[in-house]
């Protein structure tokens, strides 16, 4: 049993002086313990516990009567492809490289220190897609979208810093996609054209 002794040893207050008797106070604490775990175990059940934090993700209305070739429909003219490849490079090229004929320009883009090149990149070709808006080529509602390839040989941080980019400029519409062969091959071509590309 806790308990609190308050008494004290005897005074002396000269001769002649009467010394009276004492009484010993003590303070039983046995009820505030019970009181300090009763409001410990009341404030653990009432507390919200830290929830975990997730990333929303708003998903498109589906149209079920919406064919399957013409959902993924992407605009040659709004498209920009970053492919992100070995040593931290980004080749980034405009459009979705459908005609294999036709090998697009690839831009390099060394990410390893900065991704500042890669910014100039993604913002030009915002400026061209507000720009065709506005002269009315393109649709009101029609924005950049940049389709995010990543070979085998990049690593995880170049997917993560390229993420961040997407933030970072302000663009709305973008997404993981696999690397195809074809898009292996214009990094070849390139990084044979450019060995500093390597």
């Amino acid at each position: 049993m806790a308990e609190l002794d308050t008494s004290g040893g005897g005074h002396k207050k000269g001769p002649g002086v009467k010394k009276g008797k004492k009484l010993s106070t003590r303070v039983d604490l046995t009820p505030m313990v019970d009181l300090g775990f009763l409001l410990i175990t009341f404030f653990m059940y009432t507390t919200t516990l830290a929830k975990p934090k997730t990333m929303e993700i708003n998903m498109p209305y589906k149209d079920p009567n919406m064919k399957v070739e013409d959902q993924s429909k992407v605009k040659e003219s709004t498209a920009l492809t970053l492919l992100l490849s070995k040593g931290h490079m980004v080749y980034a090229y405009e459009g979705i490289g459908s005609d294999p004929t036709k090998p697009p320009e690839l831009k390099p883009a060394n990410i390893s220190k900065s991704t500042k090149a890669l910014r100039e990149i993604i913002l030009a070709k915002k400026e061209a897609v507000q720009n065709l808006v506005r002269s009315g080529a393109l649709g009101p509602t029609d924005r950049i979208t940049v389709l995010i390839k990543p070979d085998t040989t990049s690593t995880f941080k170049d997917l993560v810093d390229v993420f961040d980019e997407m933030t970072i400029d302000d663009v709305k519409v973008y997404a993981k996609v696999d690397i195809t062969p074809q898009d292996r091959e214009f990094i070849k071509l390139t990084e044979a054209g450019n060995p500093q590309a390597q």
